[in-house]
């Protein structure tokens, strides 16, 4: 798995990033090796930094600490901390990019797929085993302010393009190819948080069993995608400044820009209501970001509760569970905090907040060990594919910036659909 970082990438953070001083470095015409190491250690040193405690969590001096400088050495090479956070996130999109552009070697679309995932994973395994750092995760990138986050986005858009080709052969229309190409990329980004349940060496048993999910999809011999209806819970009035709303409006914003970034200005101002507003219903900001995760897994339960209540077999219960947490993310309960929001949090809450997620993901293999032994799901990987599911009802808010007008009504069809029948499927309704 190619790990360097590339130069355009670099070239292109330093640009975004406005470093007027790059020109009066003669060693970014031609990089001496001492300096391209430098620098490199620089980049790896961050990105394990922003991994554990965010960029907003993060200082330029943390870095310099972490690679043995003084903090004056680093901004030789990256002024500002959020030049810093965009070269890595640029190296982190080159990384992937360089992945997709391998696996457009393939025949067709179904080899496409599952070589970028394979490709994927072998490169968590060189992590894991400390033959490669690691890289950035893409979780605060829209905490970048301007100009680095118009270069990343860039990036990261041609990155999505490429990746969206490896479908090419098929009969899906772009709407249909945009929501497929965020589910794909949408189970592979966390893969990283979970892969850890295996030995290194098996991540290739695992690379193959998710490629046969995601390709394959998950239903039953006469097993069809059918998903319940679940009755949408009353939410509080639109003028009502409830602590239902500043939930909601914290949840907004920590999926925008992170834990440290959804300040109490932010949120209240959201609201448009005043800071003395905001602590009326709250004591404090931390307790109301510890609320946020208990309201969305308390959603995730509530709506698993009650696709279990409406019985039926064990596809059934897992189909209406996934589509109504994708239809709620777009409506007006919606969204629920993403995984994302992890990274940034104290480490003992980010601990416990995974668990619970975890848990909550178990309580879809459940699911699905039904669906197997009564039939209506296909023998697979209960596990591995209730991650899957977790990951994609997670990442559903996202899903209009891809598949702009998107509505709550067409997004399970568009979106979760091809996870429990296979990213090929033939799009819904097709005859």
């Amino acid at each position: 798995m190619p790990q360097s970082v590339d130069a355009s990438a670099e070239a292109e953070a330093g640009k975004s990033a406005g470093d007027k001083s790059a020109a009066d470095k003669p060693e970014t015409v031609r990089p001496t090796r001492r300096y391209a190491q430098k620098r490199d250690a620089i980049l790896h040193a961050a990105a394990a930094l922003f991994n554990e405690a965010g960029v907003k969590g993060t200082t330029l001096a943390d870095v310099a600490r972490s690679v043995g400088l003084m903090t004056n050495s680093v901004t030789y090479y990256y002024r500002r901390k959020e030049d810093l956070a965009a070269a890595c996130f640029l190296h982190t999109i080159a990384m992937l990019d360089g992945l997709a552009s391998r696996a457009e070697a393939e025949p067709d679309p179904a080899a496409r797929l599952r070589r970028f995932l394979a490709l994927y994973l072998a490169g968590r395994a060189a992590v894991a085993k400390g033959e490669e750092p690691d890289t950035a995760m893409l979780n605060d990138v829209r905490a970048l302010p301007e100009p680095q986050a118009e270069a990343v986005f860039a990036a990261y858009a041609g990155f999505f393009r490429r990746v969206r080709g490896l479908f090419d052969g098929t009969p899906l229309e772009r709407a249909e190819r945009n929501a497929r190409t965020h589910l794909l990329l949408s189970v592979i980004h966390p893969a990283r948080q979970w892969i850890d349940r295996y030995e290194p060496r098996d991540y290739a048993w695992v690379a193959a069993r998710t490629g046969d999910l995601l390709v394959g999809g998950m239903a039953g011999p006469g097993s069809a995608w059918a998903p319940g209806i679940l009755a949408e819970p009353p939410g509080p009035a639109e003028s009502e400044v409830s602590p239902e709303a500043f939930l909601r409006a914290a949840t907004i914003l920590i999926n925008q820009q992170g834990y440290r970034g959804a300040s109490v200005d932010k949120i209240s101002g959201l609201l448009k209501v005043t800071k003395g507003s905001f602590y009326h219903h709250n004591d404090n900001k931390d307790d109301l970001v510890a609320n946020c995760f208990s309201r969305s897994f308390a959603q995730i339960r509530a709506v698993q509760d009650a696709a279990i209540a409406a019985g039926g077999s064990g596809w059934d219960r897992v189909c209406t569970a996934s589509a109504t947490l994708v239809r709620r993310q777009l409506g007006p309960g919606g969204p629920l905090l993403r995984m994302t929001a992890f990274s940034a949090l104290p480490e003992g809450l980010r601990e416990a907040n995974r668990r619970t997620m975890n848990r909550l993901a178990e309580r879809f293999a459940l699911c699905l060990a039904d669906g197997i032994a009564d039939g209506s799901v296909r023998p697979l990987d209960a596990g591995i594919a209730a991650q899957l599911v977790s990951s994609m009802v997670n990442a559903a808010a996202e899903l209009p910036s891809w598949v702009p007008g998107v509505t709550p009504e067409v997004a399970a069809d568009l979106y979760a659909r091809p996870l429990f029948l296979g990213l090929l499927a033939p799009p819904a309704g097709a005859g």
